[in-house]
This record gives structure tokens, C-alpha cells and sequence, in this order.
């Protein structure tokens, strides 16, 4: 039967059951706590003694039953009775977070994206041809050139020439190689506004993007302070902010050290941060300067983003500190790595990631 079925539209946050909208809120706490469940629970026990957030058939006991049976917390090991989390509730984070950064965005910005230019991952399309000299000989669709071999030679004296093979067509498009800087500096939860959490959750976001549309594409994540070092997707919920200055010179230099292992033709760093380069590390003391631009801490870092220009490294800082100064010296930053610059509110941090990360893609580096 050709037509339409119009039926009750029935609100989906309607069928939410209480566990999954309670998992929702401690999700979020776990993200806050940094990975740590007890915390996370003394919150939600108090939310719900203020807002009835259970009921008298399902109380909060329950939700910890259902969190360990269905896998999102585990007992810790110390027989201490405290629970911990597990990989499951890291990678859901990781999800619900793609799902609130990028949800809104439209479904033909995601997926695979056409390039011009030729990269190292290519795939099958319907579309043949007729093969022309230079054609790739596993290119080739053995089937319908055989099929046209016997249409034009016949089958008892079967011979395969050139005019007879067909080119099945390849979509080819880019591999990108990204590392992902962020600043887990002390400025980030000072100034009365928690900048991490929103950081952590954009690279959470773009971590699983990557794992799930563009796999054959690669993200390292590194956080800096008075130094830099990689962390795995699995911590990133968990990131923590430090009692560091902002070396923004040793992220640099340990972005460049990763993407030059890296075999693909488009490599970038996004950058997100909040202040100013404030630490250098000068053999084994560190150089620290909190007040104002230090000239010398200054051009080190400037001196970083001209080699990332020679590497043919752009660099995309995502600032999310609007002080005058501070704008100035990522202009200048900027100008000298040839990259781009985004002076971004923490709420469109995401949106804006997403779409540099996709342009970046369509672009071959040479």
C-alpha cells in the first residue's frame, strides 16, 4: 500500500526511562569530577534530596545496582568498598559528548568529503570507464572487461585486449593527521568560569568523530603546562587542570615531534588555550614569567610556529580569553604559521573545531 501512516506524535524524551535520565546527570557529574564516582554519587544524592530526582519504587541504592550491573562502575580493588569507572562510561562520554557538540549541525556536514586532489585513501564507485594508458592496472574490473572481450572476440579464440578493459572509478579523498593541543594550565578554572570542561568535552567530541566516520584518519591529544605530554582518548573525560604556567613552547614542539612520524600529506594542530605563554624549560629549570608577554618566552614560542610553517604544519588557535593584549599575540602568532586564528566563546567551541577540522580535510598540504 502506497502512502503515508500519520500516527500520535509521541515526544521521545517521554519514553527516557528513570535510569537512563539518571545516567544523564552522572555522566555529566563524572565529567565535572574528573572520573571520580564517589564525588559524583554525595552530588547526586544531594540533587536528589532537593529535587525527588528517584522515587519510592527506585531509589538511589537501585541506580548504583543497575550502574555496576549494566557495567559503568566496578569495585575498586582495594576492598575499600568505592567504585570506579569503567571503559564503557568513558566511551559514552565520549559519545553523548559528539551528540551535544554536533547534534545540531546538519547530516550532510558529516561523512566522507570529496577532495580534489588525490590522497591515500580511496574507494570503489559505480561509475566505469573505458581504460586509458597511465590507468592502474588494479583498477581494473576484471568482470566487465571479460564480458566485453567475448562481445567483441567471441568465446572459442578468447583474447583480452586494451579496448576491452573497463576502469572501474575511484573516489579519492584525503587522510589528515591532528593533534590536538589543549592548556591545562591554572588559568583554566580561574576568573570565576571552569574553561576545561567545555575543552575536555570538544575533544571528546572530536576524538570519537574521528573514531567512527574517519578512521583511517589519526588524532593524538597532548595537554601542557610547565611541560607536555600525550594522553590516550580513554583519560579524557578524567583531564584534570594543574598548578602549572602555559608552556606553550614544549606543546609545540611535542605536536611536531608526532606528526612527523606521521606518513599522510594534510597534518594540522588545533590549539586550545586561554592565556598567554607564561613558562619556557631551559635544560632542567623551567623560565616562568606570569605577568604580562615576556619577550623571551614570546619569541621561543613564535620561533615554534615558523617551524610549523617550514613543516607546512597550520596551526588553528581556539582562544578563549577576549583580553586585548592576548589577541594581539595570536594575531601575530598567526601571521607568522600562516594558520588561522578563532577568538571563540566556550559554547561555540565545538561547532567551530568541527568545521576547521573538515575544511582542513578537504585540503591537500603540499
Amino acid at each position: 500500500m502506497i502512502g503515508h501512516l500519520i500516527t500520535k506524535y509521541v515526544d521521545p524524551g517521554q519514553d527516557k526511562s528513570l535510569f537512563d535520565s539518571l545516567l544523564d546527570l552522572i555522566l555529566e557529574l563524572l565529567t565535572y569530577t574528573s572520573g571520580n564516582v564517589a564525588e559524583a554519587l554525595n552530588w547526586m544524592t544531594s540533587l536528589d534530596e532537593r529535587y525527588a530526582l528517584t522515587t519510592d519504587d527506585y531509589g538511589m541504592g537501585d541506580f548504583i545496582d543497575e550502574l555496576k550491573e549494566k557495567g559503568y562502575i566496578d569495585d575498586d580493588e582495594s576492598g575499600l568498598g568505592q567504585y570506579i569507572v569503567t571503559s564503557k562510561t568513558g566511551q559514552t562520554i565520549r559519545k553523548r559528548s559528539l551528540e551535544e557538540i554536533f547534534g545540531k549541525l546538519k547530516k550532510s556536514g558529516l561523512g566522507n568529503h570529496r577532495s580534489n586532489y588525490t590522497g591515500q585513501e580511496e574507494e570503489a564507485t559505480a561509475d566505469r570507464r573505458m581504460f586509458d594508458y597511465g590507468d592502474e592496472y588494479e583498477h581494473i574490473n576484471l568482470t566487465d572487461s571479460i564480458h566485453n572481450a567475448q562481445l567483441n572476440h567471441g568465446i572459442d579464440e578468447f583474447s583480452l585486449t586494451e579496448r576491452d578493459l573497463v576502469i572501474q572509478e575511484r573516489e579519492y579523498k584525503t587522510l589528515t593527521s591532528t593533534v590536538l593541543m589543549i592548556d591545562i594550565s591554572h588559568s583554566m578554572i580561574l576568573y570565576g568560569e571552569d574553561r576545561i570542561i567545555p575543552a575536555k568535552k570538544v575533544a571528546m567530541a572530536l576524538s570519537e568523530l574521528i573514531i567512527t566516520r574517519y578512521p583511517k584518519d589519526t588524532l593524538d591529544i597532548i595537554v601542557f603546562g610547565n611541560d607536555a605530554w600525550p594522553i590516550e582518548v580513554k583519560d579524557l573525560p578524567y583531564l584534570e587542570v594543574g598548578p602549572y604556567h602555559t608552556n606553550t613552547h614544549a606543546g609545540l614542539e611535542l605536536a611536531m615531534d608526532i606528526l612527523r612520524r606521521r606518513k599522510t600529506h594534510n597534518k594540522q594542530i588545533f590549539m586550545i588555550t586561554d592565556g598567554k605563554p607564561s613558562c619556557i624549560k631551559e635544560g632542567s629549570r623551567y623560565y616562568k614569567n606570569s605577568f604580562g608577554l615576556d619577550r623571551k618566552i614570546i619569541n621561543k614560542t613564535l620561533n615554534q610556529a615558523a617551524r610549523c610553517r617550514r613543516l607546512n604544519i597550520p596551526i588553528t588557535t581556539f582562544m578563549i580569553a577576549r583580553d586585548a593584549y592576548l589577541q594581539r599575540f595570536v594575531a601575530e602568532f598567526t601571521r607568522i604559521n600562516h594558520g588561522r586564528a578563532f577568538y571563540s566563546s566556550l559554547k561555540g567551541l565545538g561547532e567551530y573545531i568541527f568545521e576547521d577540522y573538515i575544511r582542513n580535510r578537504r585540503r591537500r598540504v603540499n
